[in-house]
């Protein structure tokens, strides 16, 4: 496959809309990360003038969001729905206390695999020990954040940038390896085949310090081009 030609990167403060990058997005700043965005690159503002401004499709920050992540993990998001909903259904509400009460065998009679059962245990377990802190990640400074997460078996760097990106919401993070980024990455660029994470990453460099915000125009182009097809 044949990258298409890196843009020259601009430096920030000579980019409109560039000026200021919030810590966390809202409507107002992704709606300015978007009109940054469409100014650099023709495809992304080709998904803007069909769609429309992308959702910020935010989560609620804690437990409960990383335990739905690990559920995500390489399975469709409807599956990982029906699992999450069902574990909310059994237990009323997914907490540290009320997941690591669950035996094994009580995890896996609602569809958890061994692996995920260990995951969202020794989350749990963590949590509980005071050897996690959330609010502490989400005061440090991303690096640091970021480690804290690493260190949990289960989260590996997809799951923390996820976790970035929808739960913290911080603009410029890319879930390198999302497999309907690849495909939407794919169609947009008209690419023989599905970029490998090298070359996401390739194009999502010239998104900076926006990459958040393109990561949710081109879900939203996977979106649309799956429900005209459905």
């Amino acid at each position: 496959m044949s990258l298409v030609r890196r843009p020259s990167a601009l430096p920030v403060s000579s980019v409109p809309g560039m000026t200021s990058i919030p810590r966390a997005l809202n409507r107002e700043s992704l709606s300015n990360g978007a009109r940054a965005l469409a100014r650099r690159d023709a495809d992304l503002a080709q998904i803007l003038r069909r769609l429309g401004e992308p959702p910020v499709w935010g989560r609620r920050p804690g437990f409960a969001t990383l335990i739905r992540i690990i559920l995500e993990q390489q399975v469709s998001l409807s599956a990982a729905r029906t699992l999450y909903r069902r574990l909310q259904s059994h237990l009323g509400e997914v907490t540290p206390r009320a997941i690591h009460g669950l035996e094994l065998t009580g995890l896996r009679q609602l569809g958890l695999t061994r692996q995920k059962y260990g995951y969202c245990h020794g989350l749990a377990a963590r949590m509980l020990a005071g050897t996690l802190d959330l609010g502490a990640v989400a005061r440090a400074p991303d690096d640091s954040g970021r480690a804290m997460l690493l260190a949990v078996p289960g989260l590996g760097p997809w799951s923390v940038d996820i976790y970035y990106l929808m739960a913290l919401r911080r603009p410029d993070v890319w879930p390198n390896g999302d497999l309907a980024l690849a495909v939407a990455l794919r169609e947009v660029k008209r690419l023989r085949t599905l970029p490998s994470p090298r070359q996401q990453q390739f194009f999502a460099e010239t998104w900076a310090p926006w990459r958040s915000v393109a990561a949710r125009i081109l879900w939203a182009h996977y979106l649309s081009v799956r429900a005209r097809t459905s």
